[in-house]
């Protein structure tokens, strides 16, 4: 070829900006958020190894009618145990309305109490509770209304295969026996649901089940590391696609589906992302980040209500989790984020000593609203 020919030239530009194109196309966005100069993000980043961190971003792309999904991880590892918290009441609140769709006598307004317990209450209002300022107490009476077993074995067949569900939330004791449920059919009626009998959990045999170098129990100090193995698993992995369960549906066959109508859906959706201030709740206690770690959990700023974060945390242990689909409906994006992080220093858990307002919430924050603004640039 004649180097001299204006065509060589042309070829030559284009062949530039299709590289330059792959290239720019070929950059992890996470790895790149992971790598800004952003305070928050560059203290956990410089001593990574600490800290545990898992995280998994997901593009959503829209072509017409079709939605895709493009995932970034970071260290995501399902075989590396962290303690899932509160996190774990998403399945259960999710399963709960999931069971009421196969009982014609019930539905999420029924009302009930737990045999031996004076509250009276019902499936929607634990539901809401769960979400906005995550009462253990609302988790532990639908976790009597399912049973582990069934849990386990319904999350399983819906494809989310390792989580274990093993025990209630703030409470010493776990009676493999649930309660029953006393339950109102109608202003005259009552009926009685039966006891499940589940399953002894058994020790879990994954990297990182035993943390620290010790432990307080009973207000004793025990020097060695704290045993995980009989506690809750919800791996990072399984948090991130049954929340895409719910907000995508229908990018499952009906197999992994679960069993939600569109008004129980559209009722779940709202309890995921209304704030405390809209459900009754004490504004100063409970600001709008209160459960909303990723973008404002570092701060008592109000969320504009173009943004509508459908989510659920954990912390417990020093380890904060975030699971949350993100939707700005003025700027017209969206995108998925999980994120797990442990801050213990000291390498001791239940002394209440975690950096959870010094590094946890201000990571996740930021990792939250660096993702957004690369989301706000993002060429669809």
């Amino acid at each position: 070829m004649n180097k001299k020919n204006p065509l060589f030239y042309l070829f030559g530009i284009v062949l530039f900006l299709t590289s330059c194109n792959t290239n720019r196309e070929s950059i992890n966005p996470l790895k790149h958020v992971l790598n800004t100069n952003n305070p928050y993000i560059k203290k956990v980043m410089d001593s990574v190894a600490d800290y545990e961190v898992q995280i998994r971003y997901t593009q959503i792309n829209r072509i017409k009618d079709s939605i895709s999904f493009k995932d970034f991880d970071f260290q995501v590892n399902a075989n590396n145990y962290f303690y899932p918290a509160s996190s774990v009441k998403l399945p259960i609140a999710v399963l709960a309305l999931d069971k009421l769709s196969g009982i014609d006598t019930l539905n999420r307004n029924t009302t009930f109490y737990i045999e031996g317990d004076s509250i009276e209450t019902t499936f929607a209002k634990e539901i809401v509770k769960i979400f906005v300022i995550s009462d253990n107490a609302a988790y532990n009476r639908l976790f009597e209304f399912l049973g582990e077993d069934a849990i386990n074995n319904r999350l399983k067949k819906i494809g989310i295969h390792n989580t274990r569900i093993s025990h209630q939330l703030g409470i010493e004791e776990h009676d493999i026996t649930t309660k029953p449920l006393i339950i109102y059919l109608n202003d005259s009626t009552i009926s009685s649901s039966e006891s499940i009998i589940n399953t002894s959990a058994k020790p879990l045999d994954l990297k990182r089940i035993k943390k620290g170098i010790g432990y307080y129990e009973d207000d004793e100090y025990m020097g060695e590391p704290f045993d995980f193995s009989l506690k809750n698993h919800f791996p990072l992995h399984d948090q991130h696609e049954l929340l895409k369960r719910i907000i995508f549906p229908e990018k499952y066959v009906e197999s992994k589906k679960l069993n939600l109508n569109k008004n129980q859906l559209n009722f779940l959706l709202d309890a995921m992302c209304v704030l405390p201030k809209n459900a009754g709740y004490n504004n100063d206690k409970y600001p709008d980040g209160y459960c909303k770690f990723f973008m404002y959990g570092d701060s008592e700023e109000k969320i504009p209500e173009h943004i509508k974060i459908y989510n659920k945390v954990g912390f417990a242990y020093g380890t904060l989790t975030d699971c949350a689909y993100i939707r700005d409906t003025k700027n017209n994006i969206d995108f998925m984020l999980t994120a797990t992080i442990l801050v213990n220093k000291n390498k001791i858990f239940n002394d209440d000593t975690y950096e959870y307002n010094k590094i946890g919430l201000p990571f996740l924050a930021a990792l939250g609203r660096e993702i957004y603004n690369y989301e706000l640039n993002r060429k669809k």
